[in-house]
């Protein structure tokens, strides 16, 4: 498979030499100075992409898109969202223009991926991202004020809840609202507690069913061009993968997904397989996810989390957590062997290691939440050494 790697842009304290002492080869990245629903310019791609190539010692090229983003009229459905479809289909014609042609995407409402805690403390010092049950509960229940949140916890979370909320301080509540704020990169908005909430209404009347008429509403906007210009578009699952503040939830489960995948028939139309995002669910089979929507997935994010019985759950070393990863990489490494025999162009999957934790001189370092060099360095070695295992023994191509 193709070892790639985040890279938020010429601004990220890991630069692209550093990236390349990893391993990787493939750049993960976006415009994220470009505003949501604008479109991205070919000069604009251009000028990315000769940075990430002009060190050809480095061998580095952008690999894969992540993420261009979608609106929220989109996804709320009102209005004339033919603009906004227009300038999405643009932006692919010119990814694809300069040889950009996996894309992306995801479709959770109003907030992307979201934690509780961004440096929970693990064994040795090191950090990890964490999302503990009864804190977003607080902060659903007792901070937001949501109407009918009480309803959507277990009565042991509230009661932890609520003894949070009690015992914490001004700077407790600005730092948990900061954390859930934490997953929102690049041009996304940050809300205060109003703003959030007035977000939130603009969700009231969007039910699942309706949420997901929007994405097939989208997806026969974008997927014939995509289609025609060779673009595969991977859709990235909901992180956590449940409703969240009363929004619905609509790419969490193996049901979820298949949904997606009928809404359009073109290959075009295909998964993010993230198998952090999807382990946090009970219930999720990742290894027969895999297989069943082997030929549909487009990209990977291979992480690890370890959950527990209250709905809480943490980043977890990647091949140590609830997640047979190992499992994992044998269906993608399988699936690339049948795309290589179908004689298909293009037949390595891009992955990336995901949410690494903070180890050794990356504590406390300004990277991204979730993305230390040493901790997805260290995600990447175990898996490459994983997918070299399983390759030799099962005679599996591994070229990246």
């Amino acid at each position: 498979m193709e070892q790639t790697w985040r890279w938020w842009g010429p601004d990220d304290i890991i630069s692209l030499a550093h990236v390349r002492q990893t391993g990787a080869t493939g750049i993960v990245t976006a415009l994220h100075e470009v505003p949501a629903g604008v479109v991205w310019m070919r000069d604009a791609i251009e000028a990315r992409k000769r940075f990430i190539e002009r060190d050809r010692g480095l061998g580095l090229r952008w690999s894969v898109v992540e993420s261009l983003p979608v609106v929220e009229a989109i996804k709320i459905g009102d209005g004339d969202l033919e603009p906004l479809f227009e300038n999405y289909r643009i932006s692919l014609r010119n990814l694809a223009s300069c040889g950009i042609r996996t894309v992306c995407y995801n479709f959770m409402p109003v907030l992307d991926w979201t934690r509780t805690d961004l440096r929970a403390p693990v064994t040795g010092g090191g950090r990890a991202l964490r999302f503990n049950a009864h804190e977003y509960a607080a902060f659903d229940c007792f901070m937001l004020e949501r109407s009918g949140a009480q309803n959507d916890h277990a009565p042991e979370v509230l009661e932890r809840a609520r003894a949070w909320f009690k015992a914490s301080t001004p700077d407790n509540r600005e730092k948990l609202l900061a954390n859930i704020m934490a997953g929102l990169p690049g041009a996304f908005d940050r809300y205060d507690l109003p703003g959030l909430r007035t977000m939130l209404a603009r969700f009231k009347n969007v039910s699942s069913d309706r949420l997901r008429e929007n994405l097939g509403r989208f997806l026969r906007a974008v997927i014939p061009t995509a289609e025609e210009v060779g673009i595969r578009m991977g859709i990235h699952p909901d992180d956590p993968p449940r409703p969240l503040l009363g929004l619905p939830r609509i790419v969490s489960s193996e049901e979820h997904l298949a949904a997606i995948l009928a809404l359009h028939p073109s290959h075009s139309n295909g998964l993010t397989f993230c198998t952090g995002s999807l382990g946090a669910r009970p219930g999720n089979d990742l290894p027969a996810m895999a297989r069943r929507f082997a030929d549909r997935i487009h990209f990977a994010h291979l992480r690890n989390v370890t959950k527990d019985p209250d709905g809480s759950f943490e980043e977890a070393d990647h091949l140590g957590g609830d997640v047979d990863m190992v499992a994992v990489v044998r269906v993608l490494l399988q699936e690339q062997k049948r795309r290589r025999d179908a004689g298909a162009e293009d037949w390595r999957i891009p992955f990336r290691p995901d949410h690494g934790r903070e180890l050794l001189d990356d504590v406390g370092k300004p990277t991204h939440p979730g993305y230390p060099a040493i901790g997805r360095l260290r995600g990447l070695a175990e898996i490459r050494g994983v997918m070299m295992a399983i390759a030799q023994l099962e005679g599996l191509p591994t070229e990246p």
